[in-house]
């Protein structure tokens, strides 16, 4: 995807495309955004933590900050990654996510409703406003982060799994609606990942080790692991991958551990 436009110093054509990444100022986010800016790609993103990003400001084009849920702000940073890329939007990633594990009697309505409305509702918003604007310009890709927990029975998570599975259905649907169209929508599903957002599963010894036994490979993902995913999926995947769910859960998912 992208533009093909000349090395000046070696003369050798490469790709440089114009990306947003939603939720950018997650670990695993971070990851993809610089590794886009490292290809030299064009990158723009929506975060809710724009101090995450100290490392990355100089080198982004367009940062927007607030929530993910904004159809108005989220169609201001597709139309300013378009912008960047002459014309084009070559890919966007939605990499919002939250922690909520608590069986049904012990959340209340308001925080099952938070958690979709953070992970699916928000997932929606960049489908919609994303694809309206790839129809106009010739196609591109969408990127979704999903969960080990959208396809496998984990204890206390209803509400992930609600959220998440959710996002796997609407992204098959939506590669269906797409396919003619030049869009490719596909999904990274992680298992248990060494960041922020799992440390409370991850910094007590006892708890990582008791997830880690549930993994057939008996490790959890590094978040590089993820992001390359990602950045695969945005950027190098075959044209005629669409409607998957890449699962990275160490076999998780579909193995008999």
């Amino acid at each position: 995807m992208g533009v093909r436009i000349k090395n000046v110093q070696s003369g050798v054509g490469y790709i440089v495309g114009s990306y947003l990444i939603v939720g950018g100022s997650s670990d695993i986010a971070m990851l993809v955004c610089r590794k886009l800016v490292d290809g030299g790609h064009r990158v723009s993103v929506l975060v809710r933590d724009k101090e995450r990003m100290s490392d990355l400001l100089s080198d982004i084009d367009n940062i927007f900050v607030g929530d993910a849920n904004d159809e108005e702000l989220v169609k201001e940073a597709v139309l300013a990654a378009i912008k960047v890329g002459d014309g084009r939007l070559d890919g966007v990633a939605h990499m919002v996510g939250s922690f909520a594990v608590r069986p049904p009697h012990a959340m209340s309505l308001e925080s099952f409703e938070e958690v979709v409305r953070t992970n699916l509702t928000s997932a929606f918003v960049t489908l919609s406003v994303a694809c309206k604007q790839m129809l106009r310009n010739g196609g591109g890709r969408v990127v979704f982060t999903s969960s080990v927990a959208g396809s496998l029975g984990l204890v206390n998570h209803e509400a992930v799994s609600a959220a998440k599975g959710g996002v796997e259905s609407m992204a098959r649907s939506a590669a269906s609606t797409y396919a003619r169209r030049g869009i490719r929508v596909n999904v990274v599903a992680p298992g248990l990942t060494d960041t922020r957002l799992s440390a409370p599963i991850t910094s007590p010894d006892a708890s990582k080790r008791a997830a880690v036994g549930m993994i057939p490979l008996r490790r959890i993902n590094l978040p590089e692991e993820v992001a390359n995913s990602v950045h695969w999926l945005l950027t190098s995947a075959p044209d005629n991958m669409t409607g998957q769910v890449l699962h990275l859960d160490g076999g998780m998912s579909k193995l008999r551990n």
